[in-house]
């Protein structure tokens, strides 16, 4: 059985990911903020398909999340990417672009991205 590197078998931590996610989710919207909540249909919208498709802005989603070093974001977006279909190549070209734009402090982040992308992959792999 396959691990990463914090003991788990691979996708453990994508699964918890996602939970926790979900669960703040709703708490977070469930407080009916009406700011926070328009903040939120706002960020859901903005990668729905339209002049570009849902690929394409989950990658520039991705590159942006590596400019600004938000590991939770960089998860997400490798995620939504995996579901969208995007190969190894296609990530790591796009990663590439986001380590020039943010320069040597992205690298422990595409490090973490790296190992992410690789757990995705065995996730898609397992039975």
């Amino acid at each position: 059985m396959s691990h990463d590197h914090e003991g788990g078998t691979a996708g453990d931590a994508l699964a918890e990911f996602r939970q926790f996610r979900e669960r703040m989710n709703a708490e977070i919207l469930g407080e009916n903020n009406l700011v926070i909540n328009r903040f939120f249909a706002l960020d859901g919208r903005a990668y729905e398909a339209g002049a570009l498709d849902v690929k394409t802005k989950e990658l520039l989603g991705l590159v942006a999340s590596l400019v600004l070093r938000c590991d939770d974001c960089v998860t997400y977006h490798l995620v939504r990417c995996a579901e969208e279909g995007v190969s190894r190549a296609e990530a790591f070209e796009t990663m590439s672009i986001g380590l020039i734009v943010g320069g040597s402090i992205v690298i422990p982040h595409l490090r973490r991205a790296v190992d992410r992308w690789n757990e995705l992959e065995r996730a898609q792999r397992a039975p």
